[in-house]
């Protein structure tokens, strides 16, 4: 069996960097000559067909709202990005300014509208809560992981209130997604986990390797953000999602 699971994961890693490869190419060749929406439409079935070249099926349970709004999401793994984006290709992520050197990866992500935080610098927060703002005024979806860090995922870590007054600011709606991955024997999967030092090589091993990975993509109520409180209002989403991830845990 471990050597076929290595076998396995050696065919998935090649599928997966012709995908990858082939979504430069779209980014470099199409994109320029498409509009909003065709580009939206190749993200979402480049994302797809990457989740599906890792051997991993995507349920999806629920709606986006229409038109501006910020999704609010519990953050396990890079692939979180890509399961959202097969789904909502509009959302434009907020992510770690380091992302955009990664080989490859940082390309395809700058070709989602990404609005980019440098985590180190403690005012560029405020630069990025002022972006999302005029982003969701403008009508654009944002999407965000008010955790700030992956976690193990399921459980969260703390929710960070501060990039949730954009949403407060425009009087825009917020949406929260409950992620989580789970295999044949559990229902909240080491393989997605993106710990620690892990690499992004090892986590794509771990990946490629794993036995029937599903991903579990829950679209709860958007709640309304007028005049919020922003702690609070990140301390109701943050209970919205953990209530979801505490029903997929099997009864003692």
């Amino acid at each position: 069996m471990p050597v076929l699971r290595s076998l396995r994961g050696v065919q998935r890693l090649a599928a997966v960097l012709l995908h990858g490869v082939h979504g430069l190419l779209i980014v470099l060749l199409r994109f320029p000559s498409l509009n909003a929406d065709g580009r939206q439409q190749r993200v979402r079935w480049w994302s797809a067909g990457m989740l599906r070249r890792l051997g991993i099926t995507l349920h999806l349970q629920g709606r986006f709202k229409p038109g501006a709004k910020l999704l609010v999401a519990n953050h396990v793994s890079w692939l979180d990005i890509l399961v959202v984006h097969a789904v909502c290709p509009e959302a434009r992520f907020v992510s770690k300014a380091e992302v955009r050197q990664w080989p490859l990866v940082g390309r395809l992500v700058a070709a989602g509208n990404t609005l980019y935080l440098a985590r180190e610098r403690k005012r560029d927060a405020l630069r990025v809560v002022h972006q999302a703002a005029e982003a969701l005024q403008a009508g654009d979806t944002v999407a965000v992981f008010p955790e700030g860090t992956t976690g193990p995922g399921g459980t969260l870590l703390p929710f960070h209130a501060n990039l949730l007054q954009a949403a407060i600011a425009s009087g825009c709606a917020v949406q929260p997604l409950a992620l989580r991955y789970a295999d044949r024997q559990q229902p909240f999967s080491a393989a997605a986990q993106w710990l620690g030092d892990t690499t992004l090589a090892q986590t794509l091993w771990r990946l490629a390797t794993a036995d029937v990975l599903q991903v579990h993509l829950q679209v709860l109520p958007a709640r309304g953000s007028r005049h919020a409180d922003r702690r609070r209002l990140a301390e109701t989403l943050a209970g919205d999602i953990a209530a979801v991830l505490d029903a997929a845990r099997p009864v003692a």
